[in-house]
């Protein structure tokens, strides 16, 4: 996958996670993901059409996204509960919409479903395309995190 299809959204994953958590996230190297087992206990999915149909995930470690939303909401979380699927609802929503607007500004137009949540350890994130998973981890100080982008080629 081109790396201009996939920096958008390690910008806009950094952009919205400094904005509206004041978390400073360092992606690692991205990596072709081979299996749908999610790599934390928490999973925004939002599916993308346009230029291309695909899907974009972000999974969650539970005390990262505890941290993550503790700072949204000014109150500390302590559990995984609806507000924290919520908020992990948005944030994948944001981080789209974000990236969607770099994407734009390249002459590639995308439109957006509204996201889902799944959780539990070891769930599935099902992509609705066949085309590569490609996986950029990230690094918190509340711990770690995973995007993945899969677009059909």
């Amino acid at each position: 996958m081109d790396a201009k299809l996939i920096n958008p959204f390690i910008n806009a994953t950094t952009n919205v996670l400094e904005t509206m958590a004041f978390i400073k996230s360092v992606p690692g190297k991205p990596y072709l993901k081979k299996d749908d087992v999610a790599k934390g206990d928490v999973t925004g999915v939002i599916g993308i059409t346009g230029e291309t149909n695909g899907t974009i995930a972000v999974t969650f470690e539970e005390g990262c996204i505890l941290k993550i939303v503790s700072n949204m909401f000014g109150e500390e979380m302590t559990t995984l509960n609806s507000e924290v699927a919520d908020a992990v609802g948005e944030l994948t929503n944001m981080i789209s919409g974000q990236a969607r607007r770099e994407l734009e500004g390249l002459g590639m137009v995308f439109e957006a479903a509204i996201p889902s949540v799944v959780s539990g350890r070891s769930h599935s994130i099902t992509h609705y395309t066949d085309g590569p998973k490609i996986a950029i981890p990230f690094t918190t100080d509340g711990g770690k995190f995973t995007i993945e982008v899969c677009l059909e080629k």
